[in-house]
């Protein structure tokens, strides 16, 4: 008799590889001998799709959220929404949906559940739903200290967060990458430049527009932004601002990039100058893959990003916004190649130690543990 403790874990879709990667990463590893997961979404696609549906992990396609209004009929449509997951007989349900729905907690109490948990994963907390969806929940994994102590501190939430940093795979991302892609060689980069590089989609809140004012200001540094253009009219603006400052022979945007371990394996700086406000991650995996592919790295001091650097010594942070401090910050790296060895090398140790995928499903493992009164391994051993 199998004794897998049945987990769902609900996704809208695998669209965005970032969201769907972080469930896939988790789910992929439980010990399976105490835990037995299935997913679902809201609607079928997405480049993760056809390896999950490889697997042995049940995938699922049903709506797990119904309209909060009208009122009358909430109970009802609930009722009809759980209908899918009644006699499936989950013990736990883990959210994925990053928003602030609270009707998602509503299906799975409707559908015989008795722990709900989600991801809090970005810095949205301006709307009374998000607290709704909090006090719903049996559990909160958060990403960051920073949501811990300005959305959880009040004693009926600080009772169900956890906090739940992203892991990555550190064999994927290492120092040991080879540069297969061949950009330097094709580009034809002097050996004498710096390359500093950003993966990130092109959108305001990232402020790769930042970052090109920055490395104006350095000569010698060459500027890679890899990243899918999801706003047309910035990725526009970033095209008219590296034609305004001459920079056409130094700035090169390629898009969204597959092999991302290869393409980090090429650049010596990894930049992400995202914004202060908007909708921030709450743990930027890409700064954590580029830190352990070994590369020097400077952020903006934002939630998140200040969990994981160490100033001054796994990387740098700077204020967000200002263009002359990354400057500056990128002008040291850029003129002292064994600082940025060392800075890449304490990156590297930060992620194993720290912020590895293992680590993740780990503190997973036990967060489901808590739910269901009884002792993890890890807390075991």
């Amino acid at each position: 008799m199998n004794s897998a403790t049945p987990i769902l874990f609900t996704i809208p879709n695998f669209d965005t590889a970032g969201s769907g990667g972080a469930l896939w990463n988790v789910v992929s590893r439980l010990d399976r001998r105490r835990f037995a997961p299935a997913i679902c979404v809201l609607r079928p696609g997405g480049s993760l799709m056809s390896e999950i549906e490889r697997s042995d992990v049940p995938l699922l396609c049903a709506p797990f959220t119904v309209a909060p209004r009208p009122l009358a009929t909430l109970a009802f449509r609930l009722r009809k929404a759980a209908r899918e997951f009644r006699g499936r007989r989950f013990a736990l349900w883990h959210s994925f949906h990053y928003v602030d729905d609270y009707t998602e907690p509503l299906v799975a109490r409707f559908a015989g559940t008795p722990s709900w948990i989600y991801t809090k994963k970005n810095m949205n907390w301006h709307r009374r739903s998000w607290y709704v969806r909090s006090i719903l929940a049996t559990r909160i994994a958060a990403q960051n200290t920073d949501m811990m102590r300005d959305f959880f501190a009040p004693a009926a939430l600080r009772r169900r967060a956890r906090l739940v940093p992203r892991g990555v795979d550190t064999a994927r991302f290492s120092p040991d990458q080879p540069p297969r892609l061949g950009l330097r060689e094709a580009r034809q980069v002097p050996s004498s430049a710096t390359v500093v590089g950003c993966v990130a989609h092109l959108l305001p809140v990232k402020n790769q527009e930042m970052l090109i004012r920055a490395v104006a200001q350095v000569p010698g540094t060459v500027l890679w932004l890899a990243g899918k253009e999801f706003d047309e009219a910035y990725g526009a603006t970033l095209r008219r601002l590296v034609a305004e400052l001459s920079l056409s022979d130094r700035v090169v945007f390629f898009g969204n990039i597959r092999d991302v371990p290869s393409f980090l394996a090429e650049i010596d700086v990894f930049a992400l100058p995202t914004r202060a406000e908007g909708r921030m991650e709450g743990c930027p995996v890409a700064l954590l893959e580029a830190m352990a592919t070994g590369r020097a790295c400077v952020a903006s001091d934002i939630p998140g990003s200040r969990d994981i650097v160490e100033p001054g010594r796994s990387g740098d942070l700077v204020p967000a916004d200002d263009a002359g401090a990354l400057a500056e910050a990128i002008r040291r790296l850029a003129n002292d190649p064994p600082t940025r060895r060392a800075r890449g090398q304490a990156a590297r140790r930060r992620v194993l130690e720290e912020y590895s995928i293992e680590r993740e499903v780990e503190a997973h493992e036990s967060l489901y543990d808590e739910i269901l009164g009884r002792a993890s391994l890890g807390s075991a051993a």
